[in-house]
C-alpha cells in the first residue's frame, strides 16, 4: 500500500488544527503517516533538545536511538545541513548509525517551526532497498510545513 498524499495530508490538518503543542503535533504526524504505507517501517520525530543534538520524540514501530548527534547519521546529516536526505541504501551512507539492523533505505526530512528554528527531523526507515522516492520527500515535507508552520 502506498501513501494516498492528498487524503493524508487533509486527515492531519483535520486532527491538528488549532494545535500548537510540538510534541502532540510529532505524535499525531507520526502515527498517520507511518500507517499510511506499507513501506514505512520506523516513523518518527528526533527533536533538537540541545546544540548539536538530537533526543527520540514520538515514534511508530520498533525502538529508535535515543540520542543522535548532529555530526552522526542520516538523521545528524538533516540537522547539520537543513536538507532533506533521500538515501536508498543505508549500508553505503557514510557515518549510517544503525538503530535497527531491518533498516536498509531512509528519509529524514529537517523540521522547522514557524520562526524557522530546526525543532528536529522527521525519520522514516524502511526494511527494503531504494524505498523512497522524490515524491515522498516533496509530499512529507508539504505536510511538515502546513503542520509546524514554516511556509
Amino acid at each position: 500500500m502506498r501513501a494516498d498524499y492528498e487524503t493524508l495530508a487533509k486527515t492531519i490538518a483535520s486532527l491538528t488544527e488549532g494545535e500548537t503543542d510540538e510534541v502532540a503535533l510529532m505524535a499525531t504526524v507520526a502515527c498517520e503517516v507511518h500507517h499510511a504505507d506499507g513501506r514505512f517501517d520506523w516513523t518518527g520525530f528526533y527533536r533538537a533538545v540541545a546544540p548539536e543534538l538530537l533526543k527520540i520524540g514520538p515514534y511508530q514501530g520498533g525502538h529508535g536511538c535515543l540520542q543522535i548527534p548532529f555530526s552522526r547519521g542520516v538523521c545528524g546529516a538533516a540537522a547539520r545541513s537543513g536538507e532533506v536526505q533521500l538515501v536508498p541504501d543505508v549500508e553505503a551512507f557514510p557515518g549510517h548509525i544503525a538503530c535497527a539492523s531491518s533498516t536498509r533505505s531512509e528519509l529524514v526530512l529537517p523540521v522547522w517551526n514557524a520562526a524557522g528554528d530546526l525543532i528536529g527531523v522527521f525519520d522514516i526507515d524502511s526494511d527494503q532497498p531504494d524505498a523512497f522516492t522524490q515524491e515522498d520527500a516533496d509530499q512529507l515535507a508539504a505536510i511538515l510545513r502546513q503542520v509546524f508552520g514554516r511556509s
